[in-house]
């Protein structure tokens, strides 16, 4: 069956080019209308130009899709209220949000200002809250809305000379933890993508042969499916790259149990720690009381 998005209504931060382009433009072929977000800025967050975002919304109308351009910045509080209220005033609902905008400021700890901290941590993880938070008490009286953040597998795993880049990439997932529970009552599913492609952000770090392969066209289709009906699932983390989607999740080992009437010496910790550190059977939590498996076989008990 295929997937459409008709009388639906998108905002898409960072949506002048690259990844968040794709997003829009594949959101915008099945139907739904979109509000394209971009400061048109550098990629170190400096300047703006209105031309990248209204670019798009071209594309859009030329091949019959409705979208309006926005040239705001998601780390302003205010700026953020009025893309969700462009899509308001323009279409009179919003469903999704996908929070794709950044900026690269990338140094070694000892060699990284505040201002490279601060101005990365705003764009990535701040500019994910403002636009959410706008969003959220109308998805909340519509009963419905659709959340994807654009995490990174530095943020998953590490990836030398981006501390503020990964720890707010790393942030978006302690973010959707929190948001499907929130939003679980009202049918507001959040997830993160941690794409890799070729875009302006690292297509200089590629032979010219894998550039052409890692077109920003293949994360799209996940993300879109992300952000539709037909996905029911939330909370999850997905990675995707040219020929390649998979889940990645924070799980929890079994751990080792003591009496807690007595204190453990350091000693002890030591003698356990292979057991303490295990993965043997571990699984993926839904919260900070139960695994997913636990919840979802509850729901269903339930339901």
């Amino acid at each position: 069956m295929t997937i459409s998005f008709d009388g639906q209504v998108a905002l898409v931060t960072g949506a002048g080019r690259g990844l968040g382009r794709a997003y829009a433009l594949e959101l915008a072929r099945r139907g739904c209308k979109v509000v394209i977000n971009d400061l048109g800025g550098a990629l170190d967050g400096e300047s703006n130009d209105e031309a990248p975002a209204q670019q798009v919304v071209n594309e859009i109308k030329e091949f019959g899709g409705d979208a309006i351009a926005n040239y705001g910045s998601v780390a302003d509080y205010e700026d953020a209220y009025n893309m969700v209220k462009a899509a308001m005033d323009t279409w009179g609902r919003l469903d999704i949000v996908v929070a794709n905008a950044g900026i690269l400021r990338d140094r070694a700890i000892h060699n990284m200002a505040e201002e490279d901290w601060d101005r990365v941590i705003d764009v990535h993880l701040k500019g994910c809250y403002t636009v959410v938070h706008h969003a959220w008490p109308i998805f909340r009286q519509q009963s419905y809305g659709r959340v994807v953040l654009a995490s990174s597998n530095s943020g998953l795993y590490g990836n030398f000379g981006q501390t503020n880049y990964a720890a707010a990439k790393a942030g978006m997932v302690g973010m959707i933890n929190v948001l499907k529970l929130e939003g679980e009552k009202y049918n507001i599913n959040a997830h993160c993508i941690a794409p890799a492609a070729a875009t302006r952000m690292t297509e200089n770090l590629m032979p010219a042969e894998r550039v052409e392969q890692m077109k920003p066209d293949h994360v799209a289709s996940v993300v879109a499916f992300l952000c539709s009906r037909e996905c029911e699932d939330s909370g999850l983390v997905i990675e995707a790259a040219a020929g390649r989607y998979g889940r990645s999740s924070i799980v929890k080992g079994p751990e080792v149990n003591y009496d807690p009437s007595e204190v453990p010496t350091v000693e002890w910790v030591q003698e356990k720690w292979g057991e303490i550190t295990s993965l043997d059977g571990a699984e993926p939590m839904w919260g900070i009381r139960e695994t997913r498996k636990q919840h979802d076989a509850a729901k269903a008990k339930s339901g």
